[in-house]
């Protein structure tokens, strides 16, 4: 089953939010505004992602860099443009999914009118296809159809470049999304509709010096300096060798975790268990089982809507939760996996079901990559992990 995004913020220390990528749940807005505490957060967080990123200067610049807004610690977006002449868009660029779409302006959802949609008769270069596209995601969904224009990604020009046109957002949750698409960096394997997917492309038509790409995401909510880097990786951004893990089956960006450990002690992934690096995902996500075990050791305690709370005063007596990954330790330090925020301090473990034929799948979300600059090699079929800077 696809799954899109988790999303947490704490209310209180008692109580915290989280958005499943099932999309269970209330959204963080919607919680918020019920509790008459929406327009305090806004004034407190103002986003106006656009201003920021679409200046003539990003949109001249050959640099195949990407920097990415990192909001609150819950996703990281950046900008891409389509169409000539080029339509700006805020997408989530995501390795769990394969992708890309955004707004159509047929499409007469709430989702679409709250978000840029892109307008195919302004563009001379666009074509559409004769093929539609269906993706559920749970309680969200969206459906469209495919079209092809000039991509620039980066600073990368991606001429007939297939991408989704959506003409119905259903629900909720891509009404309050901070994005107006999703750009998916996964497999092309999963793509819906057999979409070529944007990577695939920049490939194929030779636009990147390596056939890698990478991710460098800051973990306090506000800070600038998160990107993408296309064809490339950037060593301003990790410290240390690049120690490299084969991919286990060629969908989502799936690898083998030998174990996970605490002081010493195994309390999960006895005998290894398959994980996904998802840079679409806040949190580290597991079985519920091992996750309530970490949960125990690290003594997060379960609130509201069955999510972990964490006192922020305990962090200096609080282990080390360490995944061992082809042989090689990756610790997370008590102030990596907890999420500090204004309203207190809650767990970067969630847990949630997602059977394989592997058995169930960890996803190695935001908690885990903003700890460790993550490396995508296609050419190799591969992921890099190095400490983050």
């Amino acid at each position: 089953m696809k799954w899109l995004l988790i999303a947490l913020a704490c209310i209180q220390l008692s109580e915290c939010l989280v958005r499943v990528k099932l999309f269970k749940g209330k959204s963080v807005r919607d919680e918020l505004e019920e509790r008459g505490l929406l327009k305090d957060f806004l004034k407190k967080h103002p986003y106006n992602p656009y201003s920021k990123y679409l200046g003539p200067s990003h949109m001249e610049s050959l640099d195949a860099s990407e920097p990415l807004i990192n909001y609150l610690d819950l996703s990281y977006y950046g900008t891409i443009s389509i169409g000539t002449p080029p339509q700006s868009f805020i997408v989530l660029f995501d390795t769990g999914s394969s992708n890309l779409w955004v707004p159509s302006g047929h499409c007469g959802s709430s989702a679409c009118n709250d978000h840029r949609k892109f307008d195919s008769t302004a563009s001379s270069t666009f074509q559409m296809s004769n093929k539609y596209l269906s993706i559920q995601y749970g309680t969200g969904s969206m459906t469209g159809v495919l079209g092809y224009d000039t991509v620039r990604v980066s600073g990368i020009d991606i001429t007939h470049q297939e991408f989704g046109l959506s003409t119905t957002e259903p629900g909720i949750f891509l009404y309050y999304a901070k994005f107006d698409g999703i750009l998916g960096l996964a497999y092309p394997n999963i793509a819906s509709a057999g979409a070529t997917t944007v990577f695939d492309n920049m490939m194929s038509e030779r636009l990147v010096e390596e056939p890698i790409f990478a991710f460098y995401l800051t973990r306090r909510a506000g800070e600038s300096g998160s990107e993408v880097v296309f064809g490339g990786v950037d060593p301003n951004h990790y410290t240390g060798q690049i120690n490299w893990v084969p991919v286990t089956r060629q969908a989502y960006w799936q690898i083998l975790v030998d174990s996970v450990t605490i002081d010493g002690r195994v309390v999960a992934c006895n005998g290894g268990c398959q994980a996904i690096v998802d840079t679409g995902t806040s949190l580290l996500v597991g079985p519920s089982g091992p996750i309530s075990r970490i949960q125990q050791y690290i003594g997060a305690t379960e609130g509201s809507y069955g999510q972990y709370s964490i006192n922020c005063n305990n962090l200096p007596n609080m282990p080390d939760v360490v995944f061992k990954i082809n042989g090689i330790d990756y610790p997370l330090s008590p102030s990596a996996y907890t999420l500090q925020g204004q309203y207190g301090c809650s767990s970067g473990f969630g847990a949630m079901s997602l059977p394989s034929s592997s058995g169930d799948l960890w996803i190695l979300g935001d908690v885990f990559i903003g700890q460790y600059y993550s490396i995508f090699d296609r050419g190799n079929n591969q992921v890099g992990f190095a400490q983050a800077a």
